[in-house]
């Protein structure tokens, strides 16, 4: 049921993209305004909770608990654990919204009224990207982490999660829903962040090659080439799985650094970069719970909510396999180990990358904002962006090596999670037959490619992610408050 049931819906849904476009778009946008407008404050609510939670538990006598057998240690060095972490959590979507993303807000109206783009359009980025919603992985990794080596439970699914409240309910129909429910979250996000970052691939390849091939046929490649890499590492193991997710840091790095040393804005990089640091931690607790009552510009709705949403999906996949993987860690550990190379790796991203470009903006050395304005497409901009680095060549080469490596990375963990669902149990060293692995790799490909063909614009994209995180926002609270009571009896 909760391998077939999402398959065919899922090829349903494809087709129904594919052959009514407009119809499909206009009943997305409907369910997302009453979702993300009407009930909007439900999604800022459940992520300042659920962060807030994180500290208390890292913090508290709860932290001590070791994710296994009592005294057993780590096998895998911080450095692999981290990368298979971070790797795991952000697709390529990360440099996509690294270079580009302080464009949005410098466009909009809000941040007019708070101040200058010099002020305000770096802050946002390092907000939506960083404390909430590594709370999210966090708290749910250690969860699972705590039910799959503490517990022994072999049951790798998401209601499983819930059965210190649910009791016997989560065998029966309830747990079904919840783990169906989990299951279309998951193929959500993964649709999301495809088509969201891979036109950009597309632009970089034709850049390359000085060829203007159509960037839809372009951008399925793309997403073909990437199945077939991260099908061929999960196939190989958790071995394969870590050998791609270090090989990405190096590249990922890489990128950052040569971007800081040598193009130009180290100093203005380094300066704004710090300062809308502070000025993010500042005014934290109010860009959390700011929801534009009045609806003077429904930035909330247009970014943060959306933010929130997006992050809630990708925590059906990420969560479980950070946890997974957290063996022989504290809880503690976990959650400040996770914010220290997690949200750090984040926010170097975003500051190194975003004030590269917003340096060119302001210091006068380009105009991307009227590019943008005129054009109103992305793709380009970054291109653009990456155009005025020296050897502008190697690095697009380089951009495009490190987000294939980081699809790969994200989606070989994703597609190992998916198996996991097949089963009814599996025990601590199973893994799932290789048969299912690849159905799962095929699976999470075919909505992405749906999504290309009906020219989903970003506000289409963002509707996809906060309509399958309604539900999935209660259940994640489900899963915190079913935490805590089993992690109480366990500790007394």
């Amino acid at each position: 049921m909760i391998t077939l049931v999402p398959f065919i819906i899922i090829v349903v849904l494809c087709v129904f993209f594919f052959f009514a476009p407009d119809q499909s778009n206009e009943i997305l946008g409907q369910i997302r305004f009453m979702l993300g407008d009407v009930l909007g404050t439900y999604y800022l609510a459940v992520g300042l909770g659920v962060f807030l939670f994180s500290l208390f538990i890292a913090a508290s006598r709860y932290g001590n608990v070791v994710l296994g057998d009592k005294g057993e240690k780590p096998k895998l060095s911080f450095f692999a654990w981290g990368s298979m972490m971070f790797t795991a959590g952000l697709a390529a979507d990360i440099l996509f919204y690294s270079f580009s993303e302080w464009i949005l807000y410098a466009s909009d109206p809000y941040i007019a009224q708070r101040g200058s783009i010099q002020d305000w359009a770096s802050v946002y980025p390092l907000f939506h990207w960083s404390f909430i919603p590594w709370g999210f992985y966090l708290v749910l990794a250690a969860a699972f982490g705590f039910m799959l080596h503490v517990r022994k439970r072999g049951r790798q699914k998401y209601s499983e999660a819930c059965r210190p409240i649910l009791g016997r309910r989560t065998d029966g129909i309830l747990g079904r829903v919840i783990d169906l429910l989990a299951v279309f979250a998951l193929l959500a996000g993964t649709a999301t962040t495809f088509s969201l970052a891979t036109p950009l691939m597309a632009g970089i390849i034709n850049e390359l090659f000085h060829v203007d091939l159509s960037r839809r046929a372009v951008t399925i490649v793309i997403l073909l080439i990437t199945c077939l890499v991260y099908t061929y590492a999960l196939l190989h193991g958790i071995g394969g799985i870590s050998f791609l997710a270090k090989s990405c840091i190096y590249l990922f790095y890489g990128l950052v650094l040569f971007v800081l040393l040598f193009g130009g804005e180290t100093r203005y990089i380094i300066e704004t970069g710090f300062s809308a640091l502070g000025r993010m931690l500042q005014n934290f607790l109010e860009l959390a719970t700011f929801t534009d009552p009045a609806r003077t510009t429904e930035f909330p709705q247009n970014w943060t909510i959306f933010y929130w949403a997006y992050w809630m999906v990708w925590c059906v996949a990420a969560p479980f396999f950070i946890g997974s993987i957290s063996k022989g860690r504290t809880i503690r550990q976990v959650i400040f180990g996770g914010y220290l190379f997690g949200t750090g790796s984040t926010i170097i991203s975003f500051i190194v990358l975003g004030n590269y470009s917003l340096g060119k903006q302001v210091l006068g050395g380009a105009d991307f904002l009227t590019i943008y304005g005129r054009d109103g497409d992305l793709y380009d901009i970054i291109i653009e962006m990456i155009r005025t680095l020296p050897c502008a060549s190697f690095v697009l080469v380089l951009m495009l090596i490190t987000m294939i490596a980081f699809y790969a990375t994200s989606f070989d963990s994703i597609a190992l999670i998916g198996s996991c669902y097949s089963y009814h149990k599996l025990g601590e060293s199973e893994e799932p037959h290789k048969l299912i692995k690849l159905m799962w790799c095929i699976l999470l490909i075919l909505l992405p490619i749906a999504l290309v063909f009906s020219d989903s614009s970003m506000n289409n994209l963002q509707s996809v992610s906060i309509i399958a995180a309604f539900p999935i926002g209660m259940v994640i609270v489900l899963i915190v408050l079913s935490f805590m009571k089993d992690l109480k009896k366990y500790v007394g």
